[in-house]
């Protein structure tokens, strides 16, 4: 199977090496340093004491790499539209298009029943620019459960391997999907795959719509957070808004708030992603991963007023630390 990963940091680098090492023929798309870096020296991945390099064909552009069975996107959500509009004519022949990202998918309300059913999320596609690019792609979800960052350009230092979700949509497994997952087994990632991938996708934003622009506004860690009582009743709060609406678009989650809250505090004293991206000085996913419930919550008249304040400090900090 040829596959194309799109964007070699903490998530991409990993599927890329993990698809390597489980026998898929893999090409990279990166940019700047780390395309240099991977060109001359391949891609490593760094877990405990095992260090592994990885030579594959590297591009800036998908276009300039062989034709793939499947494309994986692995961007930060912000630059997704774009990724796509450059993706675009290596998508044409019909591979099967996964998104490993944070956040919802481009196609999340497409066929889903309810008050939201197939509606647009700008927060998501803005101007539907991706959508109208991705009306005939094969699709597939994934949901990443790993711990990963990119220690240097080209280098990726894994800390934890849970697991790596896949899906479709409409519920089925395509002969693609079940070869990607066992490309993925033999690599050391498990990797099952779901009949309702929506529902993954929906849980695993209910751990980042509040854990990460909060930590992002504090500049905390997950313990510090939790440990304080306001800023817990802050995360409940919003973990409860986050319940509320769901409940209205049909999306039921399979714990309480306060069972949600026991797995985050045993994953130990993690720093978010939005906490990393703010002290490295990079753009914030706070439309990706906040601003989209928001605006879920505006389509529904659902009120969200936790959600809603911390939504509007995050982007004022994230505006401010761009215009510095």
């Amino acid at each position: 199977m040829r596959v194309i990963v799109i964007g070699a940091g903490a998530v991409g680098g990993w599927l890329a090496g993990a698809l390597a090492r489980g026998g898929a023929e893999v090409g990279l798309v990166a940019r700047g340093a780390t395309l240099d870096t991977i060109r001359a020296d391949g891609l490593t991945l760094v877990e405990k004491e095992r260090r592994e390099t990885f030579r594959l064909a590297v591009a800036e552009r998908a276009t300039d790499l062989p034709r793939a069975d499947a494309v994986i996107v692995a961007v930060k959500t912000y630059a997704f539209a774009d990724a796509i509009a450059a993706a675009a004519p290596a998508l044409a022949h019909g591979p099967m298009l996964v998104t490993a990202m944070n956040g919802l998918p481009w196609w999340f309300l497409d066929g889903l029943a309810g008050p939201l059913a197939n509606q647009h999320l700008e927060s998501v596609d803005p101007g539907g620019k991706a959508a109208r690019l991705l009306k005939d792609v094969r699709r597939v979800g994934a949901v990443a459960h790993v711990s990963s960052r990119a220690e240097a350009p080209g280098v990726i230092r894994v800390a934890g391997v849970d697991r790596l979700i896949l899906g479709e949509p409409d519920g089925k497994t395509s002969a693609g999907t079940a070869q990607l997952a066992r490309l993925l087994v033999a690599g050391g990632v498990p990797a099952p795959v779901t009949a309702d991938i929506r529902l993954e996708i929906w849980a695993k934003l209910w751990g980042n719509m509040n854990m990460n622009p909060v930590s992002a506004l504090t500049r905390l860690t997950a313990h510090p957070i939790l440990a304080d009582l306001r800023l817990a009743e802050l995360v409940r709060g919003m973990m409860t808004e986050f319940t509320d609406l769901g409940a209205r678009i049909g999306l039921k989650l399979p714990m309480t708030v306060d069972e949600r809250l026991v797995v985050t505090r045993r994953l130990g004293d993690f720093r978010t992603s939005m906490l990393n991206d703010l002290e490295a000085g990079r753009p914030l996913e706070v439309e990706g991963l906040l601003g989209v419930v928001v605006e879920m919550a505006d389509k529904l008249g659902e009120p969200v007023p936790m959600s809603r304040a911390v939504y509007a400090l995050a982007r004022a900090i994230d505006a401010g630390a761009q215009r510095t």
